[in-house]
């Protein structure tokens, strides 16, 4: 599947200033880690982002978001965020998925 290049490297010039960051090749795309817990990840066009359970419904409500459905089910606590989502703020939705990784211990 792949993913865009130029939207990953946007999202990990926003991760850098956090401490335990890495990359990992997930769901056909691109996870950032953040202390071994996916935070967000680039696939194909779009943003993937683990807001968590008590997150997902809120998430959901917002405009150009769906479920995360890699497997063919939803991923209860992971949406994907489309392209206007993206251009419009980026950063506020990176920053959900660094809230809820950042609250996990690591691994």
């Amino acid at each position: 599947m792949g993913y865009n290049k130029l939207l990953a490297e946007k999202v990990r010039d926003l991760l850098k200033p956090n401490d335990g960051l890495s990359e990992k090749q997930m769901f056909g795309g691109l996870a950032f880690m953040l202390n071994g817990n996916m935070a967000c990840g680039v696939v194909g066009e779009e943003l993937m982002v683990r807001v968590g359970p008590e997150n997902y419904d809120d998430a959901l409500s917002e405009r150009y978001t769906r479920p995360m459905d890699y497997t063919g089910r939803p991923l209860k606590g992971m949406v994907y965020v489309e392209e206007d989502a993206i251009a419009e703020d980026l950063d506020a939705w990176v920053n959900k998925g660094v809230e809820f990784a950042g609250n996990l211990p690591p691994k």
